[in-house]
């Protein structure tokens, strides 16, 4: 049935590109153009959209991305790209190119195609990969309607709930459209478009660094763009320069070797449980700031760069609210002060059982798993490093594995550690060629600057690239902010989904000097 899907793309919409081969120059369109383009092809616009949301994309399922790439080819292909599959370690990533002249600029542009697993059971719905329109009652709730409604208008608050709606098959389909229906208006640009689209990403992109190396040819370009992901959590037009990056630590500590009773051993066995509270409690401040010496060393935030994250206008009274925390950390002065610096998380916990399971018993292990966001000052290695030389200080023998019979003779704490480094941090300049053209595209289309968030506190992987290729970035967010993504229930609110068509269409249909004017 996937398969079928596949085939059927080619005759969906009409291959605009085509019909305008032979057209002369025409102008950079004007945001009254995108959008009454936009609007004309909003119905075929979401057909697309649900037969691309239809095919599961597990990136841990070879067969799912096998799939997922026929119809990708198909669909590029269908636009005008040609298309070549970059091996990897896993599974290949896809380059997909339009070229103009061997002489012109060329903008590379990052999309995701993978998604996260589903867990059906969660779900309002029968099919996870199955796409439902639904629309929001007084009271909050959620209720399916007909996509026939749709002949009758479109609401833009309506939000089609599937896997991978918002991240990130919605600005694939976002960034598919905008090309087809510039090519519809005529715009010839006078660059070179090469898109590439990892297949892997839900998995930290293991292996993109190296497919990038590899293919450093075949992906030179100018300026890299990013299309992924919300915008501030004002739904302002937004554009980002910069994501911290992710290493991770599992940390576990040892006491008896089968779990032991409570009562007969309690005040005489070590238990790992708390010696794991311990040592993780020593690692931050009650306030949140991380103790390790050295974590925080080499960000220095001057004058401009604080004005310039004090403009970005977080409510941040209201974010804690919402998330019913009455105090932040005081890492920083401010929540984009704070995802300025490295971050030292405990992304869960386990040791013996809890609840209805629950035993009086002193456990045999425990265990925490670390996140670290990397910020660009960041040495991954040597913050890895900083953490278990502190665990060592605190007295522990760190092993890689979990000891062996003579080492628990031998030492009176232990601690399993092990670490990965998934990808460090990027950060480009407000004006930089990709900040730039984004920025000219929001202001033409929204008659104003867009907010510039100088790092996002998220992880992409984009600093492989960015190594590699040596080229500056941007990222243009075309998404709604609660759009569930990970979660059961996620979804894209439509009026974000041809918003987003129209801000990739402003984007890219500019000619290669028009962001500099």
């Amino acid at each position: 049935m996937h398969a079928q899907r596949a085939r059927k793309l080619t005759s969906l919409l009409m291959p605009l590109w085509l019909l305008c081969a032979g057209q002369a120059l025409a102008q950079d369109p004007t945001p009254a153009a995108i959008r009454e383009a936009v609007n004309e092809h909003a119905v075929d616009a979401i057909s697309l959209y649900r037969e691309f949301l239809g095919l599961p994309n597990d990136a841990r399922k070879p067969d799912d991305i096998e799939t997922l790439l026929v119809w990708i080819e198909q669909a590029f292909g269908h636009r005008g790209f040609a298309t070549e599959r970059l091996p990897t370690g896993g599974a290949p990533a896809l380059l997909a190119q339009r070229t103009v002249s061997e002489d012109a600029s060329t903008i590379l542009a990052y999309l995701q195609a993978d998604g996260q697993p589903v867990d059906p059971a969660a779900w309002d719905q029968a099919d996870p990969f199955l796409a439902v329109l639904k629309e929001q009652d007084a009271d909050g709730q959620w209720s399916e309607i007909p996509w026939a409604r749709l002949e009758q208008g479109v609401a833009p608050d309506w939000r089609v709930f599937a896997r991978s709606a918002a991240d990130s098959k919605g600005p694939m389909t976002q960034f598919m459209l905008a090309v087809e229906l510039l090519d519809g208006l005529g715009f010839k640009p006078d660059y070179n478009l090469k898109v590439l689209i990892d297949t892997e990403e839900e998995l930290g992109s293991p292996n993109l660094a190296e497919a990038v190396a590899a293919n450093r040819e075949k992906l030179a370009a100018d300026m890299l763009l990013i299309f992924d992901g919300p915008p501030h959590a004002s739904n302002r037009p937004t554009v980002s320069f910069g994501a911290r990056g992710i290493a991770t630590i599992t940390l576990t500590t040892y006491g008896p070797k089968v779990a032991q009773h409570s009562g007969h051993y309690g005040n005489f066995v070590p238990n790992p449980a708390m010696r794991l509270a311990q040592l993780l409690a020593s690692m931050k401040a009650t306030d949140g700031r991380v103790l390790i010496p050295g974590f925080y060393a080499g960000v220095e935030l001057d004058d401009e760069t604080r004005e310039r994250l004090a403009d970005v206008p977080d409510d941040e009274a209201a974010i804690l609210a919402a998330m019913g925390v009455a105090e932040a950390d005081a890492v920083a002065e401010s929540l984009q002060e704070a995802i300025q610096y490295p971050s030292l998380n405990i992304r869960g916990l386990r040791s013996a059982w809890v609840g209805d399971e629950v035993r009086t018993i002193i456990p045999a292990s425990a265990t925490a798993e670390i996140d670290i966001r990397l910020v660009s000052e960041s040495d991954p290695e040597r913050l890895i490093s900083l953490v278990r030389e502190h665990v060592q200080e605190q007295g522990y023998h760190v092993t890689d594995t979990e000891p062996t019979e003579a080492e628990r003779q031998e030492h009176p704490r232990i601690a399993a550690f092990s670490s990965h480094i998934s990808y460090g941090a990027f950060r480009s300049n407000f004006d930089d060629p990709p900040g730039l053209r984004a920025r000219a595209a929001m202001r033409a289309l929204y008659g104003e600057e867009p907010i510039l968030i100088r790092s996002m506190g998220g992880s992409i992987p984009i600093a492989p690239i960015i190594a590699s290729l040596g080229v500056p970035a941007a990222i243009v967010p075309t998404v709604n902010m609660d759009n569930n993504q990970h979660s059961p229930n996620e979804n894209l609110r439509l009026g974000n989904f041809f918003e987003g068509i129209a801000i990739v269409m402003a984007v890219l249909g500019q000619s290669a000097e028009s962001p500099a004017d």
